[in-house]
């Protein structure tokens, strides 16, 4: 049984490479089988892997990382729960808000300003903006909700984020969102894939 485990890969190596080595006239490396294995020759990547028996402290690195595969299932299941959840959340508090912005005219021409505490500064607030990074950012539908909610929890640009939400409907109460946001979904969850790992 030790030998086959170890020349396995050897073994799968060679059929490889016989299999694909063909010009396309023998019955296993060319379509006169009905079948184009040149495809496989994709596989040919994977002969560094070969290295993997060699080395043992690769070895202890990739059966770790084996071993953990169903436990980062699980976390990822996690995190995607977090996500969904915080997705519905985020659509019964905050769709439709973030497509007002204040406008001034330049010239007889309407230009966007910042923010939407409108009429500060000749400033008049219409409700036809996209929205922030081009519509992108905003609670208006589940997909885009859930987009959002993964550049929180990924903390790149959250505060942005924030603060369009504050701008759109006041800065009292949205920031509970968002930090409760942060600290289960970002600080907790993401954190688990740590422990995991080091587990």
């Amino acid at each position: 049984m030790g030998l086959l485990a170890e020349s396995g890969p050897r073994l799968f190596s060679a059929i490889l490479e016989q299999a694909t080595k063909g010009d396309g006239g023998t019955p296993i490396g060319g379509k006169a089988a009905g079948f184009d294995v040149k495809a496989l020759r994709a596989f040919r990547v994977l002969r560094p892997l070969r290295l993997v028996s060699g080395v043992p402290s690769l070895q202890v690195v990739l059966n770790s990382i084996i071993k953990a595969m169903v436990p980062l299932l699980h976390i990822a299941l996690l995190v995607l729960f977090v996500i969904i959840i915080y997705a519905i959340i985020g659509l019964e508090l905050f769709m439709g808000k973030m497509h007002k912005t204040c406008f001034e005219y330049k010239g007889g021409h309407r230009a966007k300003a910042h923010g939407r505490h409108c009429g500060q500064n000749g400033t008049t607030c219409y409700s036809d903006w996209e929205g922030p990074n081009d519509g992108i950012t905003n609670f208006d539908n589940f997909a885009f909700a859930m987009l959002t909610v993964f550049q929180c929890i990924t903390m790149e640009g959250w505060t942005e984020v924030l603060y369009w939400v504050n701008d759109a409907i006041g800065n009292s109460w949205p920031w509970l969102y968002f930090v409760t946001l942060i600290i289960i979904g970002s600080f907790f969850v993401l954190n688990l894939v740590l422990g995991v790992l080091s587990g």
